[in-house]
């Protein structure tokens, strides 16, 4: 996350960004709460923030944070990506990530075949080693520092951060904070229920 939050910050100063607001989806959302605590703040760079289905304030399960998802499943992450990478990014789509995997759901070859190739795309390093950064950072205090206004979006249907262990509590943690938890909606609510979660962006950045 530090590595993250140092590469957003070094693009928003080489650009001169002011007043910029910053949204990040899943583990992008660890990566604006961490820039914008650490940089966007103190910089005076970043007016607002949006953390949409967001990893903070921590995955994991630990003796702190009984309620997270046990390192057993992140372990099968990376032993699956070991594997294949390649059938681990067609999976993901085609089940939890998108809700495509519930009954009655209308899936979509294309949103999984475009979640395959941005995934095929990138380092399989970079993507292994991403699984500890976005499941093990405890960003507790990265979201009691930040006191910019922050919306908090995310589904109660989210099969890959349950939303009662992020969402919830980044509410809780954040000193200025608009909650919106959507009935139904799964990870990828952005892509799949875009309509109303562009509408609601756009209403919070105008604010």
């Amino acid at each position: 996350m530090d590595h993250y939050a140092a590469d957003a910050s070094a693009v928003v100063e080489h650009l001169d960004l002011k007043n910029a607001v910053h949204i990040g989806h899943s583990t992008g959302g660890g990566q604006v709460a961490r820039y914008v605590a650490k940089y966007g703040q103190s910089q005076g760079r970043v007016a607002k923030a949006v953390l949409v289905s967001a990893v903070p304030p921590l995955m994991v399960k630990t003796e702190s944070n009984p309620d997270g998802t046990p390192i057993e499943v992140f372990d099968d992450f990376r032993a699956q990506l070991a594997a294949n990478r390649a059938q681990f990014y067609l999976d993901v789509p085609s089940g939890p990530f998108y809700g495509f995997n519930r009954l009655l759901a209308k899936s979509s070859d294309a949103i999984i075949q475009n979640w395959w190739r941005q995934g095929m795309m990138g380092s399989a390093k970079a993507h292994y080693e991403g699984i500890k950064a976005f499941s093990e950072t405890d960003q507790i205090e990265d979201l009691k520092a930040i006191t910019v206004p922050t919306l908090v979006m995310q589904g109660d249907d989210d099969q890959v951060v349950p939303y009662k262990n992020a969402a919830l509590l980044q509410d809780k943690l954040l000193a200025n904070s608009t909650l919106k938890i959507y009935p139904g909606f799964p990870h990828g609510m952005h892509t799949t229920n875009t309509d109303e979660i562009n509408a609601d962006l756009l209403a919070f950045i105008k604010s």
